[in-house]
């Protein structure tokens, strides 16, 4: 009789709310619709309850199957191909929910990337007064609002909340989004035996597209995971020698993930994304001594290995050709009334598009035609041997200078280097892993503002992993000393 009475535990709403309504829609989902529907109702059910208890979830899962949405727009399915934006959209909605019910609205200055990104945002605003196409502006725009969206809610979750493992909860999404695609490149690459006639390789080898149904943007997005995954490998180098033991535990798993994300890269046969990865890999190369010259002669030494390598003739014909291919884009002419042959054709048809963009900026100097609407001002400035439009300049800053004007080109440009410049500074005060997450992520927004050179990246729902890698971005550099007192609240409903 003597013992202790306890009170009964309390079930929270939240959990009895959540299990009534998974009950309610696993039944008619199974009695009436078919079987990828009840499936894809589970995930919408299951992310919507899990992203209630952390946001980061519905994040996660956007990352991971919004690059599938060319792909499923391709299929007779009844899967939306918007599931990335849907999943964003419960992502968004559950964060905005818990801060009503905790009546704590967090929204965090960072003012070294959310100012340029801002102004940008207004610039790209402003193109839009007249656009050449209203629904395909607002369309365009919008992405840029999600990554601003989107920054701002990881922000709040890392930045204000405390990281804990929320920050290895995010890069293992972004890694594993890029590890799905590539493994998928791979097996169109090596194993599957066929493809579209127009990525013949040779050999029974077609170019690796992933679920990007184009090799271009596909080598683009895993390049930049390859290298996020380099420079978080590199930067425990020098923690080698102090404990071999932490370095046993994990950096195998890196390696492993890297290489298989190097094979995808090298399968989409890509020129910017080669590129792309190559700059990134020598400037974490230069960032990775504490002492700039001691990077730049290691720079040096990779150089020079490189150019030994190929003079050599080590490199397989074709890889060699490919490498060197670069060359043809990197330089610019009127081809106006020039002969069109078979192998001049493909970079003949992107220095037009290079040129009608050029034109487009001349006639709309400050606001351009209009984001995103270089396809449906092209008609209008399009030269004579070429009508037919390619959906964008195929490069991503001549893309700007159309669309948005000089305004809009120049802010983007402060914002990309607010973050090389701030990446790099962080890259020389952290310690460990920090230091190799600072040095990956140089290596990726580097990769990105290469491959912009010839291609357009924000494709395919790529401006959510953006809008994470700016938030791990914002974090990183958070943990430097000179950015105490970036980051706090600006807005709490607590105190209205």
């Amino acid at each position: 009789m003597g013992g202790v009475l306890k009170s009964p535990v309390l079930v929270s709403p939240w959990f009895v709310g959540g299990f009534f309504v998974v009950s309610v829609v696993t039944g008619l989902a199974v009695a009436y619709l078919p079987l990828a529907v009840s499936l894809f109702l589970f995930l919408l059910v299951g992310v919507a309850l899990g992203s209630l208890v952390e946001p980061l979830v519905g994040v996660a899962a956007a990352l991971v199957l919004g690059p599938w949405r060319a792909w499923l727009a391709t299929q007779p399915s009844q899967i939306p191909s918007e599931v990335g934006q849907i999943l964003f959209v419960i992502a968004v909605g559950a964060w905005v929910l818990r801060s009503l019910r905790d009546r704590a609205l967090m929204l965090p200055h960072l003012l070294p990337f959310s100012v340029p990104l801002l102004v940008f945002g207004i610039s790209a605003s402003l193109s839009l007064w007249n656009p050449a196409d209203v629904w395909l502006g607002f369309t365009e725009w919008a992405k840029w609002g999600q990554l601003m969206l989107l920054f701002v809610l990881v922000c709040d979750r890392i930045c204000v909340r405390g990281a804990g493992p929320r920050i290895i909860a995010l890069i293992a999404s972004l890694v594993g989004a890029v590890l799905v695609q590539a493994v998928l490149g791979i097996w169109q690459f090596v194993l599957r035996g066929y493809g579209p006639v127009h990525f013949m390789l040779g050999s029974g080898r077609y170019r690796a597209y992933g679920t990007f149904e184009q090799p271009n943007p596909f080598g683009g997005f895993v390049g930049m995971g390859g290298a996020l995954l380099a420079g978080l490998a590199l930067g425990q180098l020098f923690d080698f020698f102090r404990d071999r033991a932490a370095l046993r535990r994990w950096l195998g798993l890196v390696v492993g993930a890297l290489l298989i994300i190097l094979i995808g890269l090298y399968g989409s046969w890509s020129r910017g994304a080669w590129m792309g990865f190559g700059a990134a890999l020598l400037l974490m190369v230069v960032g990775l001594p504490k002492r700039s010259t001691w990077g730049l002669l290691l720079a040096l030494i990779v150089i020079v290995g490189g150019v030994g390598v190929y003079s050599a003739g080590v490199l397989p014909s074709s890889v060699a050709e490919r490498l060197t291919g670069f060359l043809d884009y990197a330089r610019f002419e009127d081809v106006r009334g020039a002969a069109i042959t078979d192998e001049n054709f493909a970079v003949l048809e992107r220095m037009a598009h290079w040129q009608a963009a050029l034109e487009m900026w001349r006639a709309n100097f400050w606001t351009g035609v209009g984001i995103g609407c270089y396809e449906a001002a092209y008609p209008d400035y399009r030269l004579l041997n070429w009508p037919y439009a390619l959906g964008h300049a195929h490069n991503f800053y001549l893309n700007l200078l159309a669309e948005t004007g000089l305004l809009g080109l120049m802010a983007y440009g402060v914002f990309l280097v607010a973050i090389l410049w701030r990446l790099w500074r962080a890259v020389h005060i952290l310690e460990g892993w920090r230091r190799g997450l600072a040095l990956g992520l140089l290596g990726a927004w580097t990769h990105y503002a290469v491959h912009g050179l010839v291609d357009n990246l924000m494709v395919n729902n790529v401006q959510l992993h953006l809008g994470v890698m700016l938030a791990l971005t914002a974090w990183v550099v958070s943990r430097t000393a000179a950015a105490g007192g970036v980051f706090r609240a600006s807005l709490s409903l607590s105190e209205l």
